[in-house]
């Protein structure tokens, strides 16, 4: 069978692969515990739910805008200003399938073969599969001295003339870590010196701990014309709880937006009219929704950190937001893939290996689940680990006796 050059270069979605693997052993019966999802656990703001029912019940859903409907263009506007104090018109907005998707426009509206992306690492697993679908060449970047934190001078040293895009995401997936006000307002003039389009995902912006406020990358930008190439990613997934609904949206100069729209159009003519009246449903209405949903995951990250800390030699920083924390268990094992089979296969514990992330011998665990997932998971990955662990685990009814080293 012949395929694209392009398509040979793109492996598969690692954390959609892991969520299909659970779903699957949990409709066998077995007791498995999904420390991998990036999907929390709480329910769909009722506003959302009320809006979207109103036009289902007209029974008049029909299609849409290619970059979005009016109402959700208001909504985004408002969201805009209220958030990052930034006053846009509607032209400089675009909705999109989600988050994803308006990343993808933006990079598929900017690149050219061979052009250069450069992101910090660990990264979230998609940035540079969507880069290469580009015909692009992604340029991930480790931090020199051993955090999650990069430095302006380590993406400098990687810029060239191919350099066309730098994308931050903070507080980051997969380390939950928040990067300095410091690094953002650096970053933001940077790309402005050198011409370089700068793209903020800033899907999990309000779900920050420890009394962290969000950072306003506008309040860096001195071009705020419509010459501007700083583009800001959003969306309902995470903040709202609505991964499902798949909804996101960009904001950027007039014309990337129109040259993103006429991409959107030909591909998919648009997000569905019905999840666009529950993504305006959730912004609109009551906010209450994103405050318990980040008091939980601070809580929920406090005992996940408890816990981890009952391993000898894991090394893990504590998460500055998201729903993710990303510990080195290379004293385990330096290879993350064999290691996350391991703990899936022995103890039927979802983890997502490092190396999708751009550094090998971590795991991503997820924060989502219950207070009781967290507990019992890693209790199971201890006693899988952990030399010094009792022989025997009960997992239910099910006796585990360890047959290995």
């Amino acid at each position: 069978m012949s395929i694209s050059l392009i398509a040979k270069t793109i492996g598969e979605s690692a954390t959609l692969k892991l969520n299909e693997t659970a779903a699957l052993l949990r409709a066998k019966g077995e007791p498995v515990i999904h420390l991998g999802g990036g999907e929390p656990k709480t329910k769909t703001p009722i506003d959302a739910l009320v809006t979207a029912a109103g036009l289902l019940n007209s029974a008049e859903i029909r299609y849409t805008p290619a970059d979005g409907i009016p109402a959700l263009k208001q909504a985004i506007i408002r969201y805009t200003d209220e958030f990052y104090n930034r006053k846009v018109e509607p032209e400089n907005v675009m909705a999109s399938g989600g988050a994803k998707q308006a990343i993808m426009v933006c990079l598929q509206a900017i690149l050219n073969p061979q052009e250069e992306v450069i992101f910090p690492a660990p990264y979230w697993v998609s940035y540079p599969e969507m880069v290469k679908l580009c015909g692009a060449i992604p340029v991930p970047v480790v931090p020199e001295d051993g955090t999650f934190y990069p430095r302006l001078q380590e993406i400098e040293q990687v810029v060239t003339s191919y350099t066309k895009a730098v994308i931050i995401n903070s507080p980051n997936n997969p380390s939950g870590a928040m990067y300095s006000e410091e690094f953002i307002a650096s970053i933001v003039e940077f790309c402005e010196k050198r011409g370089l389009y700068l793209i903020m995902d800033d899907i999990y912006h309000r779900l920050l701990f420890d009394g962290r406020r969000p950072i306003n990358c506008y309040n860096y930008a001195k071009d705020t014309s419509e010459n501007s190439k700083l583009v800001v990613i959003n969306g309902v997934s995470k903040q709202y709880a609505m991964t499902g609904f798949r909804i996101g949206w960009a904001v950027a100069n007039k014309k990337l937006i129109e040259v993103m729209t006429n991409i959107q159009a030909h591909q998919t003519s648009g997000p569905s009219a019905l999840l666009q009246y529950a993504a305006v449903g959730a912004i609109n209405g009551v906010q209450s929704s994103v405050e318990s949903l980040r008091l939980t995951l601070e809580n929920n990250r406090n005992v996940m950190m408890e816990h981890l800390g009952a391993f000898d030699g894991i090394k893990v920083s504590p998460p500055d937001g998201t729903f993710y924390c990303f510990a080195d268990f290379s004293v385990y094992g330096k290879d993350s893939t064999k290691l996350s089979r391991f703990l899936l296969d022995k103890v039927r514990v979802v983890t997502v290996p490092g190396v999708e992330f751009g550094m090998e011998g971590y795991l991503r665990l997820s924060t989502c689940g219950s207070i009781k997932d967290i507990t019992v998971g890693v209790e199971r990955m201890k006693w899988a680990l952990d030399p010094n662990s009792p022989n025997e685990l009960y997992i239910g009814d099910r006796k585990l006796v360890r047959d290995w080293t």
